[in-house]
């Protein structure tokens, strides 16, 4: 899957789970922040649309999110989030072939 592909991905997702209603996935552009006022770009998400994104990715793609601080990053933007589910998915496919 390409990176376009896994953001855009991420985007249907988040309109679809979070409720975002009226929300064209295509629309949300990459770096926009998840979180802060909708009137900078940002999406004007919360803390509990941030849990429900970490399970949503971590059924979607099979990666594990991690909670807290650890997070934070990789809630900034579409791009962070694609770009942590790349990783991980590598390094998974990394442990799992030295096991």
């Amino acid at each position: 899957m390409s990176a376009d592909d896994l953001k855009y991905e991420i985007k249907v997702l988040l309109v679809a789970e979070l409720n975002l209603s009226g929300r064209d996935p295509a629309a949300i552009a990459d770096d926009a922040h998840l979180f802060g006022e909708t009137q900078t770009g940002g999406l004007g998400l919360d803390s509990l649309d941030a849990l429900q994104i970490a399970m949503v990715v971590e059924e979607a793609f099979g990666v594990r999110v991690p909670e807290g601080d650890d997070a934070r990053p990789i809630f900034l933007s579409v791009s962070s989030l694609a770009a942590f589910i790349v990783q991980e998915r590598k390094a998974n496919a990394v442990g799992s072939r030295t096991e």
